[in-house]
């Protein structure tokens, strides 16, 4: 089944995979870079269906980090380049969209936003609450970039409500402690991700498919669970979006719930520029990223609870590695699956798969390409010579992985 058409939207890929959108840590002064280009050419040259570039924030109040992709108009040229690449490989091409929130780093976004204020650890940042006047303006900036992806080629949009990033903090009570018509009921709490949602509808009109990444947990007490996911994911089948991604964690308090295993925190903190931040990592970075045990389709329990409430398009993502697991997830009646570190690994692992070369990834989900990530560009420790000297006494036995 992985290797059969299957459409999403008004558009139909050539196979059921997805490359989900796993930062790359490739926009150097957020800008689109050659190495972005290349690395999603080799993903839709080495087989996938449709290719997500990541994490794009819709402002520049939204960023994260310095290597960021900021949308803008100024980047259309250089996205040309990109989808008109993926497409001469015969993928689609997708962009994931959102606004970091109280993720973000002032010095890079001149603000720091959340549904509430207040401090937050993993930053660290001290976010102050966002108006509704800032709201509407994100709303604005949410239509401003569909309509910069459309001009420059892109087949779908992936808007991200979740992980921890801002649309999920106002979905999270244990964030959202607004006392307005944007916080308390899940109505309310819900407004700011469905009035995002028909705003890029609106920009995107029957062009592009709409995907949306969801949390089905966000992996921490006090967090959002299931039966509220379920209520989000029926709201978003009831305003038309074309696909769900369900996955889970919110970066801000359970980082490693989103892609289990263990952090290399020595690996993370060697890369990071800021010594106070480097040092402060090295020390504290297994107590703020606490392991959470890996195992291959980590999410599928709780996905397939939300698979039997709605009858839309819904997106697998999750630790798939092998031929065997996707070939189960499909069975079970996911539409698509979204597959990352296999993929950071090698690019080449779906036709590897269609040919019969390899049945699994030789991914060791050590977590080293995201570690990189936060402080660079994502690469496998196996295909990089630093990276392996760095993780050499790292064992999958210690780890829990």
């Amino acid at each position: 089944m992985l290797f059969t058409e299957k459409k999403i939207g008004h558009i139909v890929l050539r196979n059921r995979s997805i490359r989900s959108a796993a930062f790359e840590g490739m926009c150097a002064n957020n800008r689109v870079s050659e190495e972005l280009i290349s690395y999603h050419t080799a993903v839709a040259a080495g087989g996938i269906g449709m290719t997500t570039v990541a994490y794009a924030s819709v402002s520049r109040s939204g960023l994260s980090f310095p290597h960021q992709l900021l949308i803008t108009r100024e980047e259309i040229p250089a996205l040309r380049r990109l989808t008109s690449a993926i497409h001469h490989e015969g993928a689609a091409a997708a962009i994931q969209i959102g606004h970091c929130g109280l993720m973000a780093k002032r010095s890079i976004s001149g603000a720091c936003l959340a549904p509430t204020g207040g401090f937050n650890l993993y930053g660290p940042t001290w976010p102050r609450t966002i108006t509704v006047y800032e709201i509407g303006a994100i709303i604005r900036d949410f239509t401003h970039a569909v309509n910069i992806i459309h001009e420059a080629g892109f087949d779908a949009i992936e808007v991200h409500a979740g992980h921890g990033y801002l649309i999920s903090q106002f979905l999270s009570e244990y964030i959202n402690k607004r006392r307005d018509h944007y916080g308390g009921s899940f109505e309310n709490r819900s407004r700011f991700l469905v009035e995002v949602i028909r705003a890029v509808k609106e920009a995107a009109g029957s062009s592009m498919a709409v995907i949306v990444k969801m949390n089905l947990r966000d992996g921490f007490r006090g967090g959002m669970e299931l039966d509220e996911s379920v209520m989000v994911a029926k709201l978003l089948e009831r305003e038309g979006v074309d696909g769900l991604v369900l996955s889970g964690g919110f970066v801000s308090k359970a980082p490693m719930y989103v892609m289990r295993g263990n952090m290399p925190v020595k690996v993370m903190a060697k890369y990071m520029k800021n010594p106070f931040m480097s040092l402060g990592t090295r020390f504290f970075g297994n107590f703020l990223m606490k392991p959470e045990p890996f195992r291959e389709g980590y999410f599928l329990e709780d996905a397939l609870k939300v698979s039997a409430a709605v009858r839309m398009p819904l997106i697998y993502v999750g630790g798939l590695k092998s031929k065997e697991m996707i070939g189960e997830v499909l069975d079970k009646g996911f539409d698509f699956v979204q597959i990352a570190r296999a993929l950071i690994h090698d690019p080449g692992f779906i036709n590897k798969l269609k040919t019969g070369e390899i049945v699994k990834s030789g991914c060791q989900t050590s977590n080293y390409c995201i570690a990189r990530m936060y402080s660079g560009q994502m690469v496998c420790f196996q295909n990089d010579p630093d990276g392996r000297k760095s993780m050499q006494g790292f064992t999958n036995k210690k780890e829990g992985l």
